[in-house]
């Protein structure tokens, strides 16, 4: 006879996930929550069947690795070039600042020195899978405050190897804690060379002979193969295996095979992420946790206020708005799945006490238990701020913005040229004056923001004289006339593309700086007649040419007409 252990608790947790998951998404609560309620059900420490917690741990280690891997193939390595200010920079300072008050604050409570400083290290990491699961399942990972947030949590993931470096050292006092740090940096900077090197010359050759095979299978096996292999050797250096499939998924992304690897993938990152959390939620220990309760929910609170005031303000120092400042300070204020690694270590070299361990462990899981929470009521305070305050809610933070497209207006023809830009994976930035409007855009996060076109201080933080091109595309005349004038005014030598209603409207944007003035009802008519023409069996060539043509001598002419029986 077989065991059918393993077997039972693999069926006892997919049953798990099946009943509690969809019961909360259909109550609008997100997954996040359902898997931490299905863990905590098959958990030690509730009533009913309890899992062995080793295999889902083991288990569960690679939904971090597979999302960091997809996170990684949404950010090539020029996104990522131009994030590295806030990477080494917010990244580097929220680490430092947040360790360092984290840590005075545990020292101030009576605990020993190395022990605060191992809790406020620990601390200072926000949730990767918590995060970035919310971030992908809203779409916004590409809008600004995701990809910062990104860069923030890509940071704290380097920062885990010199802090698993220190614990063995802090128990062992004869021991040289600059040297270790020293060698583990240099581990790990030959470590992430060697990956970027074999990504150049060896994997993407692998690549195109698996594709030029066309085995699916095979395919996919590859790409199984690629994440847990740099992985690997991520771990072998000293780092975690989640910044190993990270650089690996930036290794791909440039490549022309970035959307099946993406698509291979998917099912394995969401059923495993699926098993992390719930995980989490087996291994809270729920008779200490209420013995507790007073103190857990304390440090819970202080955990999520003092890291989100923190992070807020050291976003406002990077000169980023108002409203992006606090969606990240709230993102990011929850502890890190890191933290239960670092604890489990530390305690197993008495570096932290048993009721310690508990007490920072709960406040942990407690904090990323209520991030879904946190980050939707974020998200309506930065919808609020920004209607109310428009380009000052959003300030500077087009900074690392260049070569986009500022479109002024919103409306059914801005969200058509949003769309277009996109598609030829151009950015853009557009500002609009209906609330409702910018909340829905800013919803699926899309770089819309509330803001009148024709303020010189509005076009200055939506980056005008690092723009490409202007589009404008507002519905009334005086509106769009006043638009072309100030980012004319602000950026002299910027094409400006400005929509029309009619002939017209032509020579008054024309003479305010537009560039080139596209006339609405003309070109409907113009298309409608294309058609036709090619319906009665013209060539195109002829129809593309007649249409040109057109265009070319009679707006001119059509616009002087129109001009002189006005007056």
């Amino acid at each position: 006879m077989h065991d059918t252990t393993i077997l039972l608790d693999i069926l006892l947790l997919l049953l798990s996930a099946i009943v509690v998951v969809p019961l909360f998404q259909a109550l609008r609560i997100p997954a996040v929550l359902g898997y931490l309620v299905a863990g905590v059900m098959l958990g030690p420490h509730a009533p009913g069947p309890a899992v062995d917690l080793k295999l889902p741990q083991l288990l569960s280690e690679f939904g971090i690795v597979f999302l960091l891997f997809a996170i990684g193939l949404e950010l090539p390595l020029s996104r990522l070039q131009a994030m590295r200010r806030y990477i080494f920079g917010l990244g580097l300072m929220q680490v430092l600042a947040t360790s360092t008050m984290l840590g005075l604050a545990a020292y101030a409570l009576g605990l020993p020195p190395e022990a605060a400083l191992v809790v406020g290290g620990m601390l200072a990491f926000s949730s990767t899978a918590t995060v970035l699961k919310l971030l992908v399942e809203r779409g916004e990972t590409v809008a600004r405050f995701g990809r910062i947030s990104v860069a923030v949590l890509i940071f704290q993931d380097l920062a885990v190897v010199p802090l698993l470096t220190l614990l063995p050292l802090l128990a062992d006092p004869n021991a040289s804690i600059p040297l270790a740090l020293a060698l583990a940096a240099l581990k790990a900077g030959a470590a992430i060379l060697f990956i970027m090197l074999l990504g150049r010359f060896v994997v993407r050759p692998v690549y195109r002979f698996i594709a030029s095979a066309g085995n699916p299978e095979l395919f996919t096996a590859t790409n199984l193969f690629v994440v847990l292999a740099v992985g690997w050797l991520t771990a072998e250096a000293g780092m975690s295996m989640a910044l190993g499939a990270f650089l690996a998924g930036m290794l791909l992304a440039d490549t022309a095979y970035r959307h099946q690897v993406e698509a291979d993938i998917e099912p394995f990152r969401g059923l495993l992420l699926g098993l992390f959390f719930m995980t989490v939620g087996m291994a809270l220990d729920l008779p200490a946790m209420e013995h507790e309760a007073g103190t857990i929910a304390g440090l819970t609170v202080a955990l999520l206020f003092g890291k989100s005031l923190l992070l807020f303000l050291l976003c406002r120092l990077s000169g980023l708005g108002v409203a992006t400042s606090l969606r990240i300070g709230l993102l990011l204020s929850q502890g890190g799945e890191f933290a239960f690694v670092l604890i489990g270590k530390a305690t197993a070299l008495s570096v932290l006490d048993t009721r310690t361990g508990l007490l920072v462990s709960s406040s942990v899981a407690l904090s990323m238990a209520v991030t879904p929470a946190i980050g939707a009521i974020a998200q309506r305070l930065a919808q609020a701020i920004e209607a109310r305050r428009g380009a000052e809610a959003f300030g500077i933070e087009t900074s690392d913005l260049k070569s986009h497209v500022l479109i002024a207006g919103y409306g059914r023809v801005g969200k058509a040229v949003a769309r277009l830009l996109t598609a030829h994976g151009i950015p853009y930035v557009a500002l609009d004056l209906e609330p409702q409007r910018i909340a829905t855009a800013r919803g699926e996060g899309l770089p819309v923001y509330y803001g009148d076109a024709s303020h010189a201080s509005v076009l200055r933080a939506a980056g005008v004289e690092r723009a490409r091109a202007a589009v404008i595309t507002l519905n009334r005349p005086d509106q769009a006339q006043r638009a072309v004038e100030a980012i004319h005014a602000s950026a002299a030598g910027l094409p400006i593309i400005a929509r029309a209603h009619d002939i017209g409207q032509i020579p008054a944007l024309a003479n305010a700086g537009a560039s080139a003035v596209v006339p609405e009802t003309m070109e409907a008519s113009l298309q409608l007649a294309g058609m036709a023409l090619r319906s009665a069996g013209i060539e195109a060539s002829a129809v593309d040419s007649s249409l040109r043509e057109f265009r070319e001598g009679n707006y001119g002419a059509l616009a002087e007409r129109r001009a002189t029986e006005a007056d």
